[in-house]
């Protein structure tokens, strides 16, 4: 052998001791699977069509909800181990004591403190901030300090995100700065153009907060059901009856996404447009906290939507969709999320991966006690995520949960045509104006009867204990089955409920349980969402913070 040879090998040994270190063997891996919506009586029901499920070795149990069970509410509460009064969200919405004005619990757009006004024009010296009014220390702040390794998927109230490698979730909102505004254009037949208007965030630079705002251009072939959008980057050709793919725009500055859907183009026009989202390969907002996480996963597997709720449920309320026009948009946010979960399962080496999937909850509002044929659907694809998670990592420990389950939605009460001396608010809370009045207030809701039948319509209210939240609502009010609040206090007390929306969550906590999942046997007996915190810490053998209050639910060996 010469000595070219013996370099040549030196080299090749050197390479291979190189490319064996950086494919070291990984460490405790965990998977969290958290699904929105999942009721344990519909599993139980139709387990033998979710065979992943079944997998699990330890079975399934159900999982205590928070007062009240929503969504926001309930997953502050998986991740900090905290309750309500602790935490301090109560309700999708929160009333401002001073101003008597709502807002969304989940956080709040800062101006820039400092700028320069000229006239009609403001300079702005600062950035702006959002502000989460969570409380608590999270499950994954303490796992990071200890120095695990952590993803977060779509964590829901954790926007703008924390953890190093995280995508938000619920109340991440649109370029409008709302939670989802999407809308229809309709006009006659013309020339076979149209220019859709799309309305973007403010102008940063005009003091009157005037909206950014471009013209989107369509064309119609005169001839085939089809029409040619001018995005941004590209073109793009819809079909009648077709969703678009992710359409690149740009209002002022700031490049956003849409989706379209070609209702009708012949005889007249009707094109559903999704809420302006942001582009997750150039964001302008703060999707994720390493900015490069969010940007690269778009780079992989294309672009995919980073609005809170991503489902439009809200839009077949509204009759901007049909029921069958929105279980497809629902069917492509399943797979945006599926593409997601494969990249992730072959980035992940050890640690936590969380990922939270949606579309169940969205799912259930719109079809739950109506067709349970295309509700088992979307329980199949996220039952086909189970089984990618349980074959990709056999020997990880892999937990899945839900926030709440889900019940009908028959009769839209009023709280505010009923009660004297008290104002309801958001979905369940309510406020005493006379606080020495509060237990006089809760036995005229638990005293309540439905005039047609005498069935009660409260079941449960919860007086809320000592918090430090300025916004902490005096009740919670807990709706017998088949009661919800309505859409709004302009109608009578009870009424029959005629909307779209016909399953719901938003009653008494004992009729709505979560679910649990686990791969490792559980020992505790009935768990509930403020256990799981402590639980994940104690897989990786971190201490829970002394104010989480939750036990460690499974048999350690």
């Amino acid at each position: 052998m010469d000595g070219r040879e013996k370099r040549i090998r030196r080299l090749i040994l050197f390479v291979v001791l190189i490319l064996g270190g950086c494919s070291r063997p990984p460490g405790k891996q965990m998977v969290v699977l958290g699904v929105d919506g999942m009721d344990p009586v519909f599993v139980e029901r139709h387990l033998s069509e979710l065979p992943n499920l079944s997998r699990f070795r330890s079975g399934m149990s159900r999982l205590r909800t928070t007062t009240p069970p929503q969504s926001p509410v309930a997953w502050s509460t998986f991740a900090t181990g905290l309750q309500p009064e602790e935490h301090g969200i109560f309700d999708f919405v929160h009333l401002d004591p001073t101003s008597g004005l709502t807002f969304s619990s989940m956080g709040e757009s800062e101006p820039p403190r400092f700028a320069i006004s000229l006239g009609a024009w403001t300079l702005p010296l600062s950035s702006g901030r959002v502000k989460l009014f969570r409380r608590g220390v999270t499950f994954w702040e303490l796992l990071e300090r200890a120095g695990i390794p952590v993803e977060l998927i779509h964590m829901p109230v954790n926007y703008p995100p924390t953890g190093t490698r995280a995508l938000s979730g619920m109340g991440t909102p649109d370029l409008e700065g709302t939670f989802g505004t999407s809308v229809v254009y309709t006009r006659e037949p013309a020339n076979g153009r149209l220019d859709l208007s799309i309305v973007g965030p403010p102008d940063p630079y005009r003091r009157d907060g005037r909206k950014l705002s471009a013209s989107l251009p369509v064309f119609v072939d005169p001839v085939e059901p089809a029409m040619l959008v001018e995005g941004h980057d590209r073109r793009y050709i819809v079909a009648v009856g077709e969703w678009s793919p992710w359409i690149r725009v740009r209002v002022g500055p700031v490049r956003g996404m849409i989706r379209l859907y070609a209702r009708e183009l012949h005889p007249h026009i009707q094109i559903y447009r999704s809420p302006l989202v942001a582009d997750p390969a150039e964001p302008a907002l703060s999707i994720s906290k390493s900015g490069s996480f969010g940007r690269d996963l778009a780079a992989r597997i294309g672009p995919y939507s980073t609005l809170g709720i991503p489902e439009d449920a809200a839009g077949v309320r509204q009759g901007l969709l049909t029921l069958d026009e929105y279980l497809g948009q629902s069917r492509t946010v399943a797979e945006e999320e599926h593409r997601i979960l494969v990249d992730r399962l072959e980035h992940f080496r050890d640690g936590l991966l969380f990922f939270y999937f949606s579309e169940i909850d969205q799912d259930s509002h719109l079809l739950w006690g109506r067709d349970d044929a295309r509700l088992v659907e979307t329980y199949r694809g996220v039952d086909r995520a189970v089984g990618l998670v349980l074959d990709r990592l056999p020997n990880a420990t892999v937990m899945l949960l839900s926030d709440h389950g889900f019940g009908r939605f028959d009769f839209a009460v009023n709280l505010n045509a009923k009660l004297t001396g008290a104002r309801a608010e958001g979905l369940n809370a309510v406020y005493v104006k006379d606080r020495g009045k509060i237990a006089d207030v809760r036995r005229q809701l638990l005293d309540w009867r439905d005039p047609v039948g005498g069935d009660p319509v409260v079941s449960s209210v919860h007086v809320v204990g000592k918090t430090w939240s300025p916004y902490r609502p005096d009740l919670i009010v807990g709706y017998a089955a088949g009661y919800r609040a309505a859409w709004d206090d302009k109608g009578p007390s009870i009424a029959a409920n005629t909307d779209a929306w016909i399953g719901d969550h938003c009653v008494d906590a004992a009729l709505v349980p979560g679910v649990l999942f686990g791969t490792r046997r559980q020992a505790a007996e009935n768990p509930g969402l403020e256990d799981l915190a402590v639980t994940i810490l104690r897989e990786f053998d971190v201490a829970p913070d002394p104010g989480m209050k939750g036990r460690d639910l499974w048999q350690r060996h």
